[in-house]
């Protein structure tokens, strides 16, 4: 895959598209299996906590991670695919408020990630240079197929950052150093 330029996606995505380091597809694989073992390092204890009034749980968070990247997938398939119906944006905070992931186990939200990361990467590794390069109109910007796995990548790396440091640092948890 030929690297990401500037002109492929709309600026709002630019703190997920500079959390990518390395190969965007090596990054994806590396995260199939560091962030698992993220989440396995958090107390299931620790799943309903808030860092502050109003903030999401950190199984919010989670969920949050999933579904950006069930919707980033689907636009990227859409505009792969050549559909340049213009798509909606979704609203981050009703898939969290209706998502009831405080009901579910951590162990759960690991599950769900493998499986949905190892579908993505097979659809990912399955577009051509011509498809990664096809741009349609997202939440009323225009962005490509190369720049939404991207963002899944970077947005994922984002939250983990976020997770860290507001939610399992050493005021609020008492084994931080055991993190990963």
């Amino acid at each position: 895959m030929s690297p990401l330029k500037s002109d492929e996606y709309p600026a709002i995505y630019t703190d997920y598209v500079e959390n990518v380091v390395g190969p965007v597809v090596d990054e994806l694989y590396e995260q199939l299996d560091t962030f698992p073992a993220f989440i396995r390092s958090i107390p299931e204890d620790m799943g309903d906590f808030s860092y502050a009034e109003g903030k999401w749980t950190i199984k919010e968070v989670l969920c949050h991670i999933l579904d950006t990247e069930r919707v980033m997938a689907y636009r990227a398939l859409r505009f792969a695919r050549n559909d340049m119906t213009e798509l909606a944006s979704f609203e981050q905070d009703e898939f969290v408020q209706n998502g009831r992931h405080n009901e579910r186990s951590l162990e759960s939200i690991i599950t769900e990630f493998g499986y949905l990361r190892n579908a993505n990467l097979l659809l990912f590794e399955s577009f051509n240079e011509t498809e990664l390069a096809r741009k349609g109109m997202a939440s009323g910007r225009l962005v490509t197929v190369k720049a939404f796995i991207y963002v899944i990548a970077g947005h994922l790396t984002h939250h983990r950052i976020i997770l860290k440091e507001r939610y399992l640092n050493n005021e609020n948890i008492e084994h931080a150093e055991n993190l990963v």
